[in-house]
């Protein structure tokens, strides 16, 4: 067989004042990887696809990946110009048995409120109805119906923090090989949950909701089951909850199983979503003052990884302002500083104006003298998957300032805090310190767990609130959503 291999994923919070711009995208190209040019390997598709797919002896041809972090709408001519390109390859490559896309599912555009529906229904458009069209996405996508009925098969991640990436890239390989091959019929179930919030699935019961997904995947007839969580930083009509099961040939059996499981994941509703156990920022200072060990505070409302800018100052400031010692935090955003501390050098002591530069929602500046203690130049920050393979996501060059015992690690691209690497490369021992605030939502939970005797989630001020119902929808109609409705499916419980 032919396989086809491409995507274009942005997380869009369409509440963010940061535009995402053609530039802001990483573009990793198949005929640069043929060339031997592998700039971005994690966004190298044919690692893990076309790996396996040429072990078994098929022809893979890789179109391109595009990336980008978190931010606001994607400009139109950005995301026509990737788009276009992405079919111009595929139009090239034809005629292909198997097209395999790796797309977010919550990408907004000027102009573009669906950017995976526009791009598979173009996608079905070149490759007609013979060809098998299979999508892994992000599980926080915004599903519906119109997204997904152009595409054979779609899957998405199972976990929070993404750890199963490459896991579910295979399968989404394994069972478009099975549809094309004609020994399954895909057919899907969507069931709409009423629900808008952010679910990590490291603590219970949500931990337990995922292996109800993986056990049900072992019922007869079942192919493959997802929980979307949706994506609640993007105000779109479909944004939202949902649950999708793929089965073989059995529309009654994918009705009854997504009914089912979404049901058991609404019982859930009021435990599993950050608004019920996050904190906020003089909470979350008060407890960690009390905690013994490395505590691990979590800014997740200026998270680069949800949309926020990264330059938040308002844990920073009520750290220095409480005189708390040996504390890191990490990562902000200020590119300038970053500059004027290579400028200065290590050892180097300089007043910097830090952080708060992009709108209300940062908080003010803090001006601070500090003295530079590491710097290291196009960085690689990594996460890390279940299976060992790391992503890796660019944070550009990263300095290690430091006001007595507080260390502040600031880089000159946005990303949030993946792992404690981002410390210990910089010579700072994240063991030592009493306390640690990182720029995350969840995704650092499985690299700092195993280090911290307490985790605490926070809900601060800044520009990605955990709990939705900080924020100002237009699209979506909120009034047939938990939490704003106590019970909305009138289930009780």
């Amino acid at each position: 067989m032919k396989i086809f291999a491409a995507g274009i994923a942005a997380e869009t919070n369409t509440f963010a004042s940061i535009p995402t711009g053609y530039s802001d995208f990483l573009v990793q190209r198949g005929r640069d990887v043929l060339e031997g040019r592998i700039d971005h390997p994690s966004l190298d598709l044919s690692a893990v696809w076309g790996r396996k797919a040429r072990e078994a002896g098929h022809a893979f041809v890789f179109g391109l990946m595009a990336w980008a972090m978190p931010s606001g709408k994607t400009t139109r001519g950005a995301y026509e110009r990737l788009r276009d390109e992405l079919l111009e390859t595929l139009f090239e490559a034809l005629p292909v048995d198997i097209v395999l896309l790796n797309l977010h599912g919550a990408m907004v555009a000027e102009g573009y409120e669906d950017c995976e529906r526009d791009i598979i229904e173009r996608v079905r458009a070149l490759v007609g109805r013979d060809a098998t069209i299979a999508v892994e996405f992000d599980l926080h996508c915004n599903l519906s119906e119109p997204k997904i009925e152009q595409a054979d098969l779609v899957i998405l991640y199972k976990e929070y923090p993404h750890v199963d990436i490459n896991d579910r890239a295979l399968e989404v390989l394994s069972l478009a090989l099975s549809t094309q091959r004609g020994e399954i019929k895909p057919v899907s179930a969507l069931f709409e949950c009423h629900m808008l919030g952010m679910y990590p699935t490291t603590r219970e019961p949500m931990r337990g909701l995922v292996q109800m997904m993986k056990d049900a995947e072992q019922r007869e007839g079942v192919l493959s089951v997802s929980f979307g969580h949706g994506f609640p930083h993007a105000d779109v009509a479909h944004a939202g909850a949902k649950v999708l099961v793929l089965t073989d040939s059995n529309q009654s059996l994918a009705n009854s199983v997504a009914a089912e499981l979404g049901s058991r994941i609404y019982r859930s509703r009021e435990e599993i979503g950050f608004e019920s156990f996050s904190v906020s920022l003089d909470e979350a200072l008060s407890r960690a003052r009390d905690q013994r060990g490395t505590v691990v505070i979590a800014d997740q409302s200026d998270n680069p990884g949800c949309g926020a800018p990264g330059d938040g100052t308002f844990a920073l400031r009520a750290v220095l302002e409480r005189n708390m010692s040996h504390v890191a935090l990490a990562i902000f955003y200020d590119p300038e500083v970053v500059r004027l501390a290579k400028s200065a050098g290590i050892g180097a002591t300089l007043p910097v104006r830090l952080g708060g530069k992009l709108g209300v929602s940062s908080g003010q500046p803090v001006d601070v003298e500090v003295s530079v203690f590491a710097i290291l130049e196009d960085y690689q920050h990594p996460l890390i998957q279940e299976s060992g393979e790391p992503w890796y996501f660019p944070c550009g060059d990263v300095v290690a300032l430091r006001i007595g015992s507080v260390d502040i690690v600031v880089g000159s691209i946005r990303c949030q805090c993946f792992t404690p690497a981002i410390f210990g490369d910089l010579g700072v021992d994240p063991t030592a310190k009493r306390l640690l605030v990182v720029k995350s939502t969840q995704h650092f939970h499985a690299a700092f767990a195993p280090l911290a005797s307490k985790i605490i989630y926070m809900t601060g001020p800044g520009g990605a609130s955990p709990d939705p119902r900080n924020l100002q929808y237009r699209q979506l109609v909120t009034s047939r959503l938990y939490p704003w409705v106590v019970d909305p499916l009138g289930k009780g419980g």
